[in-house]
């Protein structure tokens, strides 16, 4: 009997999610709005504290182009903010296991 073995082909690269451009999809989208939101709250604020609009517009175009630049995936399907994440999670994580020897062999012993 002739027996071929079957293999099991993964392609790279293939995302759950659709996206328009490599690592960026609706996700990042949504990110994006909320990081450019903030940035115009305070271009705002800068504008209604020092009156002067190229601060503000600076402000405004450097926050988004960070939030654009923080949410985009890269080819390992990482964002910086998914690394911020990561690193505040792992912060708050558990980092000491206190161990005590228990005596295994007790019964044995004669």
């Amino acid at each position: 009997m002739n027996i071929e073995p079957q293999t099991l082909y993964i392609p790279m690269g293939v995302k759950a999610q659709s996206e328009w451009f490599p690592g960026f999809g609706k996700q990042q989208l949504g990110q994006t709005i909320i990081g450019s939101t903030g940035a115009t709250l305070l271009a705002l604020l800068f504008w209604l504290l020092n009156g002067s609009v190229p601060v503000a517009v600076v402000t405004f175009l450097s926050g988004v182009a960070a939030s654009v630049m923080m949410t985009t995936k890269d080819r390992h399907n990482l964002s910086v903010l998914d690394q911020l994440r990561f690193m505040i999670q792992f912060q708050r994580s558990q980092k000491r296991y206190p161990y005590r020897a228990l005596p295994e062999w007790d019964g044995l012993s004669s």
